[in-house]
């Protein structure tokens, strides 16, 4: 709505939308006014993610509007809500999707997505969302909200970021309705393996990988097995300590509630964090 009459012209769309030019300012109001009338957080999400897919520059100027507002419904705790809901909410696929049988063929698979310059790969194979267990290919929910706040907090151009799900079913039966069971043959351990060394080798050894709610066993053994070989990063074991670090440990009391990777990745850092305040602290008692 924002294209001036000679680039309608130029683009080819003259009358395929409203006559009316409208700034992109107003258009965020407008959106505002339709998003502030919803009810509940998952219609909201709904909202902005028809947005992304029919506007993306429209939805980047909303989220970064207020990204303290918009966080909480782009992501975390709303986006694990619209994952258990993925099959109803669905509106346009995002993300590349490989599932058990694509063993084999996933470079050519990595190969087929658009976009060369990809800079950030968040991926996840959706056994174990945020707390809410096994829910195969409807956690791609996570990859795509996660690369939003990559580009509304972090300026990563959006062409530049890749959401990927590893699907090999869920055990969850209120998703697959009793279907068929979850597929065997390509355990957690041998598809991150597999998958890993593909990103850098397509878009450049720079290329993060984000690898995102793994099961706890299976996400500390990919991260020991391949962090020194390529740049990458499991927020749950490695990104929840430093908020922790704004003042100093010994100040603080600390109560651990979490289950999974959020826990104990935390305490190695909090023991070592911690260690030599309790070591200074008994030398000068001696």
């Amino acid at each position: 709505m924002a294209f001036t009459l000679e680039e309608r012209l130029q683009l080819g769309i003259h009358g395929l939308i409203p006559p009316c030019f409208l700034s992109q300012d107003v258009q965020l109001l407008r959106i505002m006014r339709y998003y502030e009338r919803q009810q509940s957080d998952l219609d909201k999400y709904i909202i902005l993610m028809t947005l992304q897919d029919r506007n993306e520059k429209l939805f980047y100027r909303v989220l970064t509007s207020d990204v303290e507002k918009f966080m909480p419904i782009v992501y975390t705790p709303t986006v694990g809500l619209a994952c258990q809901h993925y099959g109803l909410t669905f509106r346009r696929p995002r993300g590349l999707f490989i599932t058990i049988h694509d063993k084999g063929h996933l470079a050519t698979m990595l190969n087929s997505w658009p976009e060369d310059n990809i800079k950030a790969v968040v991926v996840t194979d959706g056994e174990r969302i945020l707390g809410l267990g096994d829910l195969g290919c409807y956690g791609m929910g996570i990859p795509v909200g996660k690369l939003a706040l990559y580009t509304a907090c972090g300026g990563v151009n959006p062409q530049q970021c890749l959401p990927v799900l590893l699907d090999v079913g869920t055990n969850n039966e209120v998703i697959r309705e009793g279907t068929r069971p979850p597929l065997t043959g390509w355990p957690s351990a041998s598809r991150g393996g597999a998958f890993f060394p593909l990103p850098p080798h397509r878009f450049g050894i720079n290329c993060l990988i984000q690898f995102e709610d793994f099961a706890n066993a299976n996400a500390f053994r990919l991260l020991n097995k391949y962090r020194n070989k390529y740049c990458m990063f499991n927020d749950d074991i490695q990104g929840k300590f430093p908020p922790h670090l704004t003042k100093p440990l010994e100040t603080n009391t600390f109560f651990q509630t979490s289950s999974g990777c959020l826990r104990v990745g935390k305490e190695p850092h909090l023991i070592a964090g911690l260690l030599p305040a309790v070591i200074e602290e008994r030398t000068l008692n001696l």
